[in-house]
């Protein structure tokens, strides 16, 4: 696993920079998400307007105006920090140095932040002086939909972050009242759902806002939020963040995380050799004495979910269970050997759902791609993104352990339902467009 890009330089590279450790290989995931999700919602956007569907709208701005003292205090802060704490984080010599620690502590170098910051205040300063005017001008500017990409995909951002973590904190609920703020501020803790919902309200409105008609916005955005996602999955599966599914019993692995075939008898060894992890989520540091790794407990061995499902032997064990060592969240038992902050790994197999959500959601993405020009009817693109996403979240959730709500003689997970839900939706709108029945416009 490669929880930050510390990881990734010392075991490529052979080098060991502290100051890699604030990049969580999870968040670069995300962040190339969205760089690709923009690539293609602005392809999807200037196909349309090539086509007459969108148009530009005029909006009146101010060109010429130098820096205010504003503009440059804000960049001189904004590099101080950041020099402040990379540069400090860098020439740190503590190899177990905390990144996420560091990061909100008082530590840093002020050299570093006082360089950083005096150069981003005067790159401010030098770009907005090489446009000024002796008089600043009103001037009328036509802006198309795909010159908002870069709005929308801040918008997604924000709101999908503050959705993700507001879902999480209705999901676990009792986490959260015991610790909002950490809660709140923790990296860990994003329910992509909610994070979906909000960003999309958002977004709709923004689009409303400035004159972009919603139906072809909604449909341009329908392959871009499916790579999207396949890719974050990526980081999810790297980092070993925890969205891993049900213990898979038809393997084992050995100390280190190498993953075998599973002898009979091997699973029930593996939970009764580490009953306290599976019982009360503890296991031994490296003093031998029990704490807390793990939020997920079963109460008893006999109520460990899992599935015995052995693949074929042309494809690696890890394929069909993996034991994320040195996994981004520190759940499991200690690896012999390894002294840094991430050295545990699971004590036994599961499935890697990511992994199979990022292959899923990529065969999805390119089949919308393909038929893409094919659909004139505004609205279906859309629909068909939300039935295959619900379906896949739905079918991925039947092997995956998350806390699950009664409905009637069912229990279904939060995100099982909220599944459900977009077949429904998607099912509803390609239904209206068709009874629409109103081609492009």
């Amino acid at each position: 696993m490669y929880p930050n890009l510390y990881y990734v330089f010392k075991e490529w590279f052979g080098v060991e920079w502290n100051a890699l450790k604030i990049l969580n290989t999870f968040g670069l995931m995300v962040a190339l998400a969205f760089i690709v999700a923009a690539v293609v919602i602005s392809s999807e956007l200037k196909r349309k307007e090539k086509l007459g569907l969108l148009q530009p709208r005029e909006e009146m701005i101010v060109v010429g105006k130098p820096a205010s003292f504003m503009d440059i205090l804000i960049n001189g802060l904004v590099g101080f920090l950041f020099g402040y704490k990379l540069l400090g984080l860098l020439i740190s010599k503590a190899p177990e140095v905390n990144a996420q620690e560091y990061i909100f502590s008082k530590e840093g170098n002020i050299i570093g932040g006082l360089a950083l910051g005096a150069v981003m205040a005067f790159m401010k300063w030098s770009d907005k002086n090489k446009q000024k005017l002796k008089t600043p001008e009103r001037r009328a500017v036509r802006i198309w939909p795909h010159d908002r990409v870069g709005d929308i995909i801040i918008l997604g951002l924000v709101f999908g972050i503050l959705g993700a973590k507001l879902f999480d904190a209705v999901e676990h609920m009792d986490q959260f009242l015991a610790d909002p703020v950490g809660t709140i501020f923790s990296a860990s803790g994003l329910t992509f759902y909610g994070g979906l919902i909000l960003a999309a309200i958002a977004i709709c409105w923004f689009g409303y806002k400035k004159g972009i008609k919603i139906r072809h916005l909604v449909d341009s955005a329908a392959p871009a939020l499916m790579i999207a996602y396949a890719i974050g999955r990526i980081g999810c599966q790297v980092s070993g963040d925890g969205d891993w599914g049900v213990f898979n019993s038809a393997y084992t692995s050995d100390a280190y995380g190498k993953v075998s075939v599973a002898e009979p008898g091997d699973f029930q060894r593996t939970l009764n050799n580490n009953a306290a992890y599976f019982t009360e989520g503890k296991a031994p540091d490296s003093t031998g004495q029990l704490r807390f790794v793990t939020d997920r407990t079963y109460g008893s061995l006999d109520k460990v979910p899992h599935r015995f499902f052995k693949g074929p032997s042309f494809l690696p064990n890890w394929f069909f269970a993996y034991s994320y060592p040195q996994n981004v969240n520190n759940d499991g038992v200690l690896i012999p050997g390894i002294k840094e902050e991430h050295n545990r790994m699971l004590p036994q197999p599961v499935i890697p759902t990511s992994l199979y959500e990022t292959i899923i959601c990529t065969l999805f993405f390119l089949f919308l791609w393909a038929i893409r020009n094919k659909i004139k009817l505004p609205y279906i693109m859309f629909g068909i993104y939300l039935v295959l996403n619900g379906a896949e979240r739905f079918m991925i959730e039947t092997i995956r352990v998350n806390r699950t709500y009664a409905t009637g003689k069912f229990s279904l997970s939060q995100a099982e339902i909220i599944a459900l839900l977009l077949i429904i939706s998607g099912l509803i709108l390609i239904a209206f467009a068709k009874f629409r029945r109103q081609p492009e416009d």
